[in-house]
């Protein structure tokens, strides 16, 4: 349920109400908005008459059942208002969210050695991305395919970003490896195969790093948004949804479908930001800048763009990668799509 407070509550009057609730064996859970605070009220609220709430105190305004099965991640949560995420970095303060400019990450799908990421993150730095992305620990179809350097490229990644100032973007596949990844990892990625990994996400959720949450190959919105819930619920509200198409029935042209309707569609559901991967969403490095640009378009806070200084020796994810000089164009093309919709900012903010 939500408790919306009048204009001018006392703060005190809002601790007071805090504790009433609970007492009752809620957990109440304060939103600050441009406007009004917000009390979420989570936990067996099925039997409360919204009634008996409203004369909890004169200070409440209105009392409203959140009608979605993801109750923190639901946009009316927040009364409609979006929610950001900020990262710091060596950089500054990152924002990811609607009303921010859009953020940009990018790298190679693989740490392979330290030349090859430093190199790397020099490229993309200079032509404009926020964050590296790049696998230390690789989730693959084949048990045979590279898995990844693990722990050992966690290092490179602390090198690149110390080479840069860029923040690191890495995904997270054992809760056994949480302490020694987010040592290094600005924002952990919770991967397409693990997003209903359940234990996962009440680990990651237990501890205050964002996270990236990528969407299943075959996850409906409602598994998605509640596989957040999972991370909310543990207490962290810093989320970030990230679209790296969906499968179908079609993959001789592009290897997964990218699923550009999920930004209008999660704008009504939720108040999280969110992320498109084209690289993921298409498999086909030709087809990378025509959707990242459509993304633009759409209304996404971010996008994710595999980046590898030579994509035929890859190994892993070649044919989706693009080389630095054809990044830099990207960012070029990229910003003529975003400045006339004022998502665009060419220098990182520092806080």
């Amino acid at each position: 349920m939500i408790v919306v407070m009048k204009i001018g509550t006392p703060e005190a009057e809002v601790t007071r109400i805090d504790q009433e609730f609970s007492n009752w064996g809620l957990v109440p859970e304060k939103i600050v908005g441009k406007h009004k605070v917000v009390i979420g009220l989570v936990g067996d609220t099925v039997e409360l008459d919204p009634l008996q709430i409203q004369e909890v105190s004169p200070w409440i305004e209105q009392v409203l059942r959140v009608e979605q099965p993801f109750k923190r991640a639901s946009r009316e949560y927040r009364q409609g208002e979006p929610s950001e995420v900020a990262v710091p970095t060596p950089n500054g303060t990152i924002y990811f969210g609607e009303q921010h400019p859009l953020v940009v990450v990018a790298g190679p799908c693989s740490v392979e050695n330290e030349e090859m990421i430093v190199e790397t993150a020099r490229r993309v730095k200079a032509a404009g991305a926020h964050f590296l992305r790049g696998g230390a620990f690789k989730p693959r179809t084949s048990p045979y395919a590279f898995q990844g350097h693990g722990e050992s490229a966690l290092g490179l990644l602390a090198a690149a970003r110390e080479a840069t100032g860029l923040g690191i973007i890495t995904e997270l596949m054992d809760a056994a490896d949480l302490d020694m990844l987010a040592e290094v990892a600005d924002v952990i990625q919770i991967g397409a195969r693990n997003m209903q990994n359940f234990s996962l996400l009440k680990k990651v959720g237990a501890q205050d790093k964002p996270i990236l949450l990528k969407r299943g190959m075959a996850a409906t919105f409602e598994d998605w948004l509640m596989a957040a819930e999972y991370i909310l619920a543990a207490g962290n509200s810093n989320v970030i949804l990230c679209e790296r198409g969906i499968r179908t029935f079609d993959r001789q042209y592009a290897r997964n479908t990218l699923d550009l309707a999920a930004i209008p569609v999660l704008r009504s559901l939720t108040h999280l930001p969110i992320m498109i991967d084209p690289s993921h969403g298409t498999g086909r490095a030709e087809y990378v800048p025509s959707m990242a640009m459509a993304s633009i378009a759409a209304g996404t806070d971010s996008l994710m763009i595999e980046v590898h200084p030579d994509p035929k020796k890859a190994l892993s994810d070649g044919p989706q990668s693009l080389t630095p000089d054809r990044f830099d164009q990207l960012m070029r093309d990229l910003a003529i799509v975003g400045k006339p919709l004022g998502r665009w900012q060419s220098a990182v903010a520092v806080v």
